[in-house]
């Protein structure tokens, strides 16, 4: 495990036992041995260890991910894989989650990380992104996503069960918008 991913688990760790607002980068480095100076110079900010997070989350998502099949089913794939990275840290996720309404600094950062997330999922999976259909379908898939968190947040499986079937629903209407949009672009 690298540094970063360290200080983030134990960031999230903390959060999971202080809730968000209580827990520090300073405190996550003193729990992994780092010291505060390093600490600062990898995340100054929360929203920094949060865009590095959300960096991971995609890695964890694209490493491996299949490139064979239709786009829906690489698409639930690469989602699958980025939930199964919160969920190695789910109640510190969850509790970010929770503080989210009244944080609105944080909800900008995790927006903005969320789209380009997306952006990179799409492009993944071969469904172009340019333009504005392009645009479309990143904003489509940004919906699919919080749907499927929506879901993940109250899922308590082992497998995530209940995640795996809202992402299948949503991944099932956004195709039917896209094949809509695509008659009508022609039309």
């Amino acid at each position: 495990m690298n540094d970063d991913a360290e200080l983030i688990a134990a960031f999230f760790r903390l959060a999971a036992r202080d809730g968000w607002r209580g827990a520090t980068i300073a405190a996550a480095a003193s729990e992994v041995g780092m010291p505060w100076p390093e600490a600062r110079g990898r995340f100054a900010t929360r929203g920094a260890l949060l865009r590095r997070f959300g960096e991971m989350a995609d890695q964890a998502a694209l490493d491996g991910a299949d490139t064979e099949g239709p786009p829906r089913d690489r698409l639930f794939d690469l989602l699958m894989r980025r939930f199964d990275t919160l969920q190695a840290h789910r109640d510190g996720v969850l509790a970010l989650l929770r503080a989210l309404p009244t944080d609105p600094a944080m909800a900008a950062v995790l927006a903005c990380g969320t789209r380009r997330s997306m952006r990179w999922m799409l492009d993944a999976a071969g469904v172009p992104t340019h333009g504005l259909l392009g645009e479309l379908r990143v904003r489509g898939l940004i919906a699919v996503w919080l749907w499927a968190a929506r879901a993940w947040e109250r899922d308590d499986s082992d497998d995530l069960t209940g995640t795996m079937a809202a992402l299948d629903v949503a991944l099932l209407r956004a195709e039917q918008v896209a094949v809509w949009l695509n008659g009508r672009s022609e039309g």
